[in-house]
């Protein structure tokens, strides 16, 4: 097994007096692909914070091997900058230290490889959804992260665009540790390798890909799978 990047036990996040996280322990090594699932509120996008240093545990123990800016993380709804789509990338870039110039060339190879170089000088809040997400894949992929987070990437897309961004995502993916909420069950058989399956807060299943969509699984997530869980 490779070298554990994250490891969560018995982590605690509350938001007021509401549990998002309750005594969640694992543990996400280099080069995984790990899949989160489990319906609304069930602490996905929690978790993903916690790997990203953007929510404190109320107790437990979290110790995060990669530095922050080694990773990189996109959300449901990227944050689009009111400037071109190039300089939406070439700022990332510039944050981490690089010469404008360079970064805006960096940034235009990174559109390149989205297929968006055509729209680099456009207004980054015109683009549709699906564009908006493929500029915030290229912004990620330009910093050359360790470590890719990723809440609901493809949620609010048409059926085209998901398929355009998840071919990205498994692209980008490549010589990377993954981490990913969705709810897509076909989109985590396409991209995981682990799937770890939450309810209210709670880890209740952390499996291979194979073994969690062939094998015995807890009642909970059995009818989840099944789609008899809301």
């Amino acid at each position: 097994m490779s070298e554990a990047l994250f490891s969560l036990h018995e982590i605690d996040v509350h938001y007021g007096r509401v549990p998002a996280l309750v005594r969640a322990t694992l543990s996400i090594h280099a080069g995984e692909r790990v899949a989160l699932i489990g319906a609304n509120g069930s602490g996905k996008s929690t978790l993903l914070r916690v790997l990203h240093g953007l929510v404190p545990h109320a107790s437990g123990a979290f110790v995060g091997k990669v530095p922050l800016r080694a990773q990189a993380m996109l959300f449901q709804r990227p944050h689009m900058l009111r400037m071109s789509v190039r300089n939406n990338v070439a700022l990332a870039l510039w944050l981490h230290g690089a010469p404008w110039r360079s970064a805006q060339r960096e940034a235009t190879a990174a559109l390149g490889r989205v297929g968006l170089a055509a729209l680099a000088g456009r207004n980054a809040r015109t683009l549709s959804g699906g564009q908006q997400q493929r500029m915030a894949l290229a912004r990620a992929w330009a910093l050359k992260p360790a470590v890719l987070l990723l809440d609901e990437p493809t949620a609010s897309l048409d059926p085209t665009a998901k398929r355009e961004v998840e071919a990205l995502i498994a692209d980008a993916a490549h010589g990377r540790t993954l981490v990913f909420a969705s709810h897509n069950l076909g989109q985590v058989k396409r991209l995981a390798s682990r799937v770890i399956y939450l309810e209210h807060g709670r880890v209740l299943a952390d499996l291979p890909v194979h073994d969690f969509f062939n094998g015995p699984l807890p009642e909970e997530a059995r009818l989840f799978v099944k789609g008899e869980l809301v």
